[in-house]
């Protein structure tokens, strides 16, 4: 049987959720905003995953957006946000090691005169809170910092970074925290970590592709970055899918009771595939060595090209991938290596394996076997053709 180590890229549908949501890709079909009936069954359902959603982050009902995903969120956050507050300031403060989601969105935003701070990593990928702190000005009207990073894992300090700017931006700058890679896996606390708005993915936690959720703090403005209808409190226009909420709904309520235990034995596992990979020669750790994911495995293979290793494991029945998903087919290097300090021929021998909730020792048991194996013959391979780049044979 296949092994699936991509969960950091998407997880499978539980059937806890897929069961809470045929309904209403059946019978229950209504629109929301109908005053039937029918609108009135599908009505209640997203109200009550709203509350499930909610309830997971300490926050309220009516603090839910529902989007089409964490892209969407994302762009939603930081683009409502510096738009809301374009007449106080322009600047904008994130991170090098953004998701794209975050980073593309900034680059828009430049285009119409915002300046966008774009703070250096140290090499495992953290920003430094004290430069958030030289960063910020009474200009600064938004600070996005992602909860995790979604390639190497390591966490970030965001509950710091949120006093930081309460502190110095006061009301006047929102404080944006993209929790999609983090949702699963580390307890979130909006109050906690002070934040204006957060985003998360149905399908990073368990739940259906299509469907996110942004948590808007009560009292914060965004400008609308669709228009159409009333939908979401004038915050998203557009019919909301009814299904896609209510099982992501379920999906993350369930994660989050079932948290301690998955992280407790989901760790055990990707230690002793971490142990057996990093014995390789020319393996390197990416990301924090402790303050990071418990289910994501990051890796640079010295010599060797990720995409290629990727491959070789894929033939073997392994599911892996070099970094974040949605820049699968890219030809440049990870963004997030690079600004590690990885020099791009380096960083092109990235490897990211993530465990999941599914994940069993049986898989675990082929994967510390069949990973170093194709690691060690990619390598060699690797040296070989640099030996001899026109595939002559070489003397013996």
């Amino acid at each position: 049987m296949p092994i699936y180590l991509d969960h950091a890229a998407t997880t499978p549908l539980r059937p806890e959720a897929l069961e809470a949501m045929l309904p209403f890709l059946a019978s229950d079909f209504g629109n929301p905003s109908s005053p039937h009936t029918f609108g009135r069954r599908a009505r209640a359902a997203l109200d009550e995953a709203h509350e499930r959603i909610a309830a997971q982050l300490n926050a309220g009902p009516r603090e839910i957006v529902i989007t089409s995903g964490g892209t969407e969120a994302l762009n939603l956050a930081v683009k409502g946000a510096a738009w809301a507050g374009k007449a106080r300031g322009h600047r904008i403060v994130t991170a090098a090691v953004e998701h794209h989601a975050v980073l593309h969105a900034l680059q828009h935003l430049e285009k119409f005169g915002f300046e966008v701070i774009e703070l250096p990593v140290d090499r495992y990928g953290r920003v430094d809170p004290d430069q958030v702190a030289t960063a910020v000005n009474e200009r600064t009207t938004v600070v996005a910092i992602q909860f995790a990073n979604n390639e190497v894992g390591t966490l970030q300090p965001v509950e710091a970074i949120g006093g930081i700017v309460r502190e110095k931006g006061a009301k006047s700058c929102l404080f944006v925290v993209d929790a999609v890679a983090a949702a699963a896996w580390m307890p979130i606390d909006v109050e906690i970590l002070g934040c204006d708005l957060l985003a998360i993915a149905g399908h990073k936690l368990d739940g259906p592709k299509g469907v996110g959720a942004l948590y808007v703090r009560r009292g914060t403005h965004i400008l609308a970055q669709q228009q159409g209808g009333t939908q979401e409190r004038y915050r998203r226009a557009g019919t909301e899918d009814v299904a896609g909420a209510v099982g992501m709904g379920v999906a993350y309520e369930l994660a989050v009771a079932e948290r301690d235990s998955t992280v407790r034995r989901v760790k055990r596992l990707r230690d002793r595939l971490r142990a057996a990979v990093l014995a390789e020669d020319g393996v390197e750790l990416t990301g924090h060595p402790r303050e990071r994911l418990p289910h994501l495995l990051s890796v640079v293979v010295g010599e060797a090209d990720g995409a290629s290793i990727v491959v070789k494991l894929d033939l073997e029945g392994v599911a892996a991938s070099v970094g974040s998903a949605c820049t699968t087919g890219s030809t440049e290097p990870s963004h997030v290596l690079t600004a590690i300090g990885y020099p791009e021929e380096e960083a092109r021998g990235s490897l990211r394996l993530s465990l999941g909730r599914t994940t069993t020792d049986a898989e675990i048991d082929q994967a510390v076997e069949i990973v170093p194996r194709v690691i060690a013959d990619s390598r060699h391979a690797a040296v070989v053709l640099a030996a001899d780049p026109l595939g002559q044979a070489v003397a013996t």
